[in-house]
């Protein structure tokens, strides 16, 4: 056989979700999509590249951010070359060809990082001929992702509750990639050629909730980049016992409330109430207070409930009808501050990632 490929399709993601701080995701209908070849074919086969990968990338999304073309520094074949020489492969098949697909903004908060490990880790799965389940792709994420709730909703798709295990002493020493196994010097140390230690079993788990089909979610992307780290650095080391039982409250009720049909909009907009990370982001997006107080079902009908999409800056506003006209309402606060937005009306990806053999 001269050659063989494959797709994957990883849907975006939506964390946090109001009160469900790293525990509650949505994945969404904007997809990464990353097409492999493996050209076998013999004059292929006196090509030379490093670590036998060559990958290309489409920029859909209308981002400025660039992504890394080198396979030893790109998120996605370096994770999926973590899965292979955790299974004593180290490098990749012969003239593999990884075309990248990408419609997702980097850095807006919708789970750019969690949709390329997951894509890296099903590639590796793929590419490895390794057999793994999802629930076993799941432990080789978050040994790199360390917040279940995007790259839950992204891999099994739908509206996602997820939690993650106590881990031994010993395993909690492996909180990323081991990249002294993986990447050479600088980026990680000297490559051992040692096979990395398999992740433990049940690293986290997840479970899907139901939801409304009535119900679509309207993402608001600001024209700016709010970095995770940056995100993280602003909350504050402890809580208040009054603002954890806040959120705890509305969080018991918010599977509930957005499963139900037809949905409730005041019960659905008070659970997506939060004192935990919002309050604390507001300076990192200049308006994201007002959206909050100002958006509310009774002064704009049709919306149910708006929240921060992860770390920000979208927003994500969940409604039944009158998408536009929120949306506009939202963009137009953002205007006000000088920053321009772009909107997507989103459904629910109930699927999660998908991979297709041609």
């Amino acid at each position: 056989m001269a050659s063989s490929s494959f797709s994957i399709r990883i849907p975006c993601s939506s964390a946090n979700i109001g009160p469900g701080f790293d525990v509650i995701g949505l994945a969404l209908t904007l997809y990464l999509e990353v097409h492999v070849t493996i050209d076998s074919s013999p004059s292929s086969l006196e090509k030379k590249h490093p670590l036998n990968c060559v990958i290309t990338y489409e920029n859909l999304s209308g981002s400025k951010e660039q992504i890394s073309l080198d396979p030893e520094v790109n998120l996605i074949t370096r994770v999926a070359l973590y899965v292979l020489r955790c299974h004593d492969q180290r490098a990749f098949p012969a003239n593999t060809h990884v075309h990248i697909k990408n419609p997702i903004p980097l850095g807006r908060g919708l789970g750019t990082s969690g949709t390329a490990v997951v894509a890296g880790v099903v590639l590796g799965n793929e590419i490895g001929k390794l057999g793994l389940t999802k629930a076993r792709l799941l432990d080789y994420c978050l040994m790199i992702e360390r917040h279940p709730d995007n790259v839950a909703a992204s891999l099994f798709g739908g509206f996602v509750g997820t939690y993650l295990s106590d881990l031994k002493p010993e395993d909690m020493a492996r909180i990323e990639i081991p990249l002294s196994e993986v990447l050479p010097e600088p980026a990680g140390g000297i490559d051992t050629g040692k096979q990395p230690p398999n992740p433990p079993v049940g690293i986290g788990h997840c479970t899907k909730f139901p939801w409304a089909k009535e119900i679509k979610a309207i993402a608001i992307i600001p024209d700016f980049v709010v970095p995770t780290a940056n995100a993280r650095d602003v909350l504050p080391k402890q809580y208040t016992r009054a603002d954890v039982v806040f959120n705890l409250q509305r969080v018991a009720l918010l599977p509930i409330a957005l499963g139900a049909s037809p949905p409730d909009p005041d019960m659905i907009y008070l659970a997506m109430q939060d004192r935990v990370h919002q309050p604390y982001r507001q300076t990192l997006i200049p308006g994201l207070l007002e959206i909050l107080q100002s958006m509310t079902p009774t002064t704009q009908p049709g919306l149910l409930g708006i929240c921060l999409s992860g770390a920000g800056p979208t927003i994500l506003a969940l409604a039944t009808e009158n998408f536009e006209e929120i949306a506009e309402k939202i963009t137009s606060r953002f205007a006000e501050r000088g920053i321009e937005c772009q909107w997507k009306l989103l459904e629910l990806a109930q699927e999660g990632t998908i991979v297709e053999h041609h």
